[in-house]
C-alpha cells in the first residue's frame, strides 16, 4: 500500500457531528475503520473514495474541526490509519492510500458545512426527484430547520428562483469554485491559524507558570 498527502482548505466545524450520508461498499467498509482512528486523533472524517487512479487509489478526506489539515496532520493520520486497514484489509488486491483535506470547493457532508458557508455557491444533488429535478446550483442562503435553502441561478419550471431541499435528501454537494469563495476560504483559513498559534502561545504560557 502507498501513500500520499494532499492538503488544502477545510472549514470549521464540530468533530463529533453526523455526516448526511455515509459510503456503502467497500469504501463504506474502509470508512467504518477510518472514522473512529480520526476522531480518536482530533480530526473528523469527510469522505471515502475508491477509484481506479494508479491501479487502486483510496481517498480518504479529513479536517480538523478548527478549520485546519496540515501535510503534518495527513501524515499523521495515514501513519496511523495504514496498519489498521492493513489487519483489517477492507480492499482486496494492492491500493494507494491517499490522505487529504476537502479542499477549497469542498464537499459538504455535514449541516454545520451549509451553514459554514452559507452566501456560497454550491451544486446539489438529490437522491430523489424534487420539483421536476435532481441537480440544483445555487447560492446557500440558510438553514431552516432540516432544510437548507439555495438561491438558484437558474429558476424552476414554474418560475421559483429559490428552493429547500431536505437534508435527509442529498445525496451529494459541494461548493463551486469561484473567486469570492476562494478569498473568503484563504481569509478562513489565515484565522485558524491565528487562533491555533495563540491557543498554543496561551498553553506553553500557563505550563511556565505551573
Amino acid at each position: 500500500m502507498a501513500e500520499t498527502t494532499d492538503c488544502g482548505l477545510i472549514a470549521e466545524t464540530d468533530l463529533h457531528e453526523e455526516r448526511l450520508s455515509r459510503e456503502d461498499g467497500p469504501a463504506g467498509r474502509v470508512a467504518e475503520l477510518a472514522e473512529p482512528v480520526a476522531t480518536d486523533l482530533g480530526y473528523r472524517l469527510v469522505r471515502v473514495r475508491i477509484s481506479g487512479q494508479n491501479g487502486k487509489t483510496v481517498q480518504i478526506m479529513a479536517e480538523r474541526p478548527d478549520g485546519t489539515m496540515s501535510v503534518q496532520d495527513c501524515e499523521t493520520l495515514s501513519k496511523t490509519l495504514s496498519p489498521v486497514l492493513d489487519l483489517e484489509d477492507p480492499i482486496e488486491g494492492a491500493y494507494h492510500l491517499e490522505i487529504s483535506s476537502p479542499g477549497i470547493d469542498r464537499p459538504l457532508v455535514r449541516r454545520s458545512d451549509f451553514q459554514r458557508w452559507t452566501g456560497a455557491l454550491a451544486k446539489v444533488e438529490t437522491r430523489v426527484t424534487l420539483e421536476g429535478r435532481r441537480r440544483f446550483r445555487g447560492v446557500i442562503d440558510g438553514i431552516d430547520g432540516d432544510y437548507v435553502e439555495l438561491g438558484l441561478t437558474e429558476a424552476l419550471p414554474d418560475g421559483s428562483i429559490s428552493v429547500q431541499l431536505a437534508f435527509d435528501a442529498i445525496a451529494e454537494a459541494k461548493l463551486i469554485m469561484t473567486d469570492d469563495l476562494i478569498k473568503a476560504a484563504l481569509r478562513a483559513d489565515k484565522q485558524a491559524a491565528k487562533d491555533r498559534t495563540t491557543d498554543t502561545h496561551e498553553s506553553k504560557t500557563e505550563s511556565g507558570t505551573a
